[in-house]
């Protein structure tokens, strides 16, 4: 349990198997509830939850300044994740990078989605592991990195050098574009680097998640080789 401060209270379903649940609560001073299946049921609506719900703290983001100095002071780089509205992807690209290490986040206020339960959920606690910042725009952003003397990747499909072969200066910053329409125009004029990923299948594209993942994996193994 990485973050126990942020749980306010534990629901915990009747006649299941939470031993191991209640032992960590206890330790972390964590107040839980046990709760008939009725309730549980009521409480969790359609979600999976099996037999465990948490009240927890609004989601924090970190603030902006503070990811720059950590790419300058810490070789942690922010992804720029700009225009991706499905939650579930921003939840897998959080719980990527978190495993990764080495990375922050940065979201733009609008056209993106926001830091929700169903992000939460599917980031699996990755929010944690890894600082996610809130900005006006990723266009601002990118001139404040570029002012902080970062370097700055975008990945863009099927345009530029595939980043396998290409060189990845440092510091760093890395962009991510949309689901279904990439880097925006008005963001592409403010990269250092259009990098592309190879694909030796079919002529199709990753999803936004798993490029990302393998776009990050990349940068990394050729900045620590």
């Amino acid at each position: 349990m990485s973050d126990p401060g942020s749980i306010h209270k534990l629901y915990l379903q009747r006649q299941t198997d939470l031993s191991d649940i209640v032992k960590t609560a206890k330790k972390a001073g964590i107040y839980f509830e046990s709760v008939s299946r009725e309730k549980f049921l009521r409480l969790c609506g359609k979600e999976n939850a099996q037999g465990v719900m948490a009240e927890i703290s609004d989601f924090k983001y970190a603030p902006f300044d503070a990811i720059l100095s950590d790419a300058v002071k810490k070789n942690i780089y922010p992804v720029f994740i700009d225009g991706v509205t499905d939650p579930q992807n921003l939840g897998s690209i959080i719980r990527s990078l978190a495993c990764m290490g080495g990375f922050s986040i940065v979201l733009p206020e609008h056209r993106s989605v926001r830091v929700n339960e169903t992000v939460l959920r599917i980031a699996c606690g990755g929010e944690n592991h890894i600082r996610i910042s809130s900005i006006t725009n990723t266009v601002k952003g990118l001139k404040a990195a570029h002012d902080r003397g970062l370097w700055v990747a975008g990945a863009a499909a099927g345009a530029g050098e595939s980043v396998a072969a290409a060189e990845i200066r440092t510091p760093l910053a890395v962009v991510i574009g949309s689901e279904g329409k990439g880097i925006r125009p008005g963001v592409l004029t403010h990269l250092d680097a259009e990098l592309s990923l190879s694909m030796r299948g079919a002529d199709l594209s990753y999803n936004v998640s798993v490029a990302t993942a393998l776009f990050c994996y990349e940068v990394q193994r050729k900045i620590n080789t």
